[in-house]
C-alpha cells in the first residue's frame, strides 16, 4: 500500500442495483465500516422512500450518515463532505476500512477527489434574487437560464433540483466561469486516497424491473403512511429532504393534485430516468471498475470474488 495514501474503497451504482447486500459482504470481507453516500438515507422517519437499510440488516457492520439527521436539517455535499472526513478518520483509528457505499456520485466525488468548496463571495443576495425567480417563474424557467450559460450542466443536474441550479447560476455569476468546468478541473485533480472505484451495475430492463418491483414493495410496506405521518408532522415540498423521489409524488396525491395510481406511475418513471443519470454520470468519471451483474450471472459470490481480487491487485488489503 501507498505509505502516503490511506486505503478507500467506494461501492455505487443506480438506484435498486443490490449495492446495500453487497457492502455488507464487502465490508466483512475486508473488515470495513461503511459510509454512506445517500442523500436521503441520512433523515430519520424517512425510511421506506429511501429503502434505508435497517439494523438488522447491517449484521453488526457500523454504518454513518444513516438516520442521523430530522428532514428539517440542511444536508448537502459541504455537510456531507465534513461529516465523511470526519467518520473516515474515526474508521482509520480502528484500523478498519471506510467504503462509502451509495448512489450520490457528487458526494462520492467530493471525496474522492476532496474537492474544494470554499464559498466565493459571502454576499448572498444574487441567490436570493434567482430564488424568487423559481417561486414566481418556476423551476424550468431557471433551468433555461442555466443552460444560456453553463449547457454541460443542464445535462448534469435535474431541472427539479432548484438548489443545484441556483448554486450553478451563482458561481457563473460570482466568478464568470461555469461550475461544470470547474467542477471537471476538479476532478483532475490526484485523488489523496489508495482507492478503488466499484460501479455494480446490470441489463438495462431487468434494473427497471427491479425499480418497479421495489416501488410496489414501498407502497404495500406502507410508502403512503409514511408521507402522511411526516405531512402531518408539519414537513412540506419546500423542504430539500420532502423533494426526494417517493416523497413529493406522494405529497402531490395527499394534496389532490393527482390520483395515487398517477402518483405510483410518476414515481416509477422518475426513477428509471434517475437510475440513467446516475449511469450516465459514473460513465464520465475516471478510474471506475464496471462490475456488470450479467456477466457474473447475477452471482455475488464471484462478484465478491473479483472485488477482493482486484482490492488485492491495488494493495489496498492483503
Amino acid at each position: 500500500m501507498n505509505e502516503d495514501k490511506k486505503p478507500l474503497i467506494i461501492l455505487t451504482g443506480p438506484t435498486a442495483v443490490g449495492k446495500t447486500a453487497l457492502s455488507i459482504r464487502l465490508a466483512k470481507a475486508v473488515n470495513g465500516e461503511i459510509i454512506s453516500a445517500d442523500s436521503m438515507q441520512v433523515y430519520k422517519k424517512m425510511d421506506i422512500g429511501t429503502a434505508k437499510i435497517m439494523p438488522e440488516e447491517m449484521d453488526g457492520v457500523k454504518h454513518y450518515l444513516v438516520d442521523e439527521l430530522m428532514p428539517d436539517d440542511e444536508f448537502n455535499v459541504v455537510k456531507f463532505k465534513q461529516l465523511a472526513l470526519t467518520y473516515m478518520e474515526e474508521i482509520y483509528g480502528k484500523g478498519k476500512i471506510p467504503i462509502i457505499v451509495g448512489g450520490t456520485g457528487f458526494y462520492i466525488q467530493a471525496i474522492l477527489n476532496d474537492i474544494d468548496f470554499t464559498e466565493t463571495n459571502e454576499d448572498h443576495s444574487y441567490r436570493e434574487e434567482l430564488q424568487k425567480i423559481a417561486e414566481e417563474k418556476g423551476a424550468a424557467y431557471l433551468y433555461e437560464q442555466l443552460r444560456v450559460v453553463d449547457e454541460e450542466s443542464t445535462k448534469i443536474i435535474h431541472q427539479n433540483n432548484v438548489k443545484r441550479v441556483i448554486r450553478a447560476l451563482e458561481y457563473y455569476h460570482q466568478t464568470g466561469e461555469k461550475i461544470s468546468s470547474h467542477n471537471e478541473e476538479q476532478k483532475q485533480k490526484q485523488s489523496p486516497y489508495q482507492f478503488a472505484y466499484f460501479v455494480l451495475n446490470h441489463n438495462r430492463e431487468i434494473l427497471y424491473d427491479r425499480i418497479e418491483e421495489r416501488i410496489d414493495l414501498m407502497i404495500k410496506q406502507g410508502l403512503v403512511d409514511e408521507v402522511t405521518s411526516l405531512y402531518k408532522e408539519g414537513y412540506r415540498r419546500d423542504l430539500v429532504s420532502m423533494q426526494g423521489l417517493g416523497y413529493k409524488e406522494i405529497l402531490a396525491y395527499l394534496e389532490g393534485e393527482c390520483s395515487l395510481e398517477e402518483a405510483i406511475y410518476i414515481l416509477k418513471r422518475d426513477t428509471r430516468h434517475f437510475a440513467k443519470r446516475q449511469i450516465t454520470w459514473f460513465k464520465r468519471e475516471n478510474d471506475v471498475i464496471w462490475l456488470d451483474r450479467t456477466q457474473y450471472h447475477d452471482d455475488e459470490n464471484a462478484i465478491l470474488s473479483r472485488m477482493c481480487e482486484i482490492l488485492r491487485e491495488k494493495n489496498i488489503i492483503n
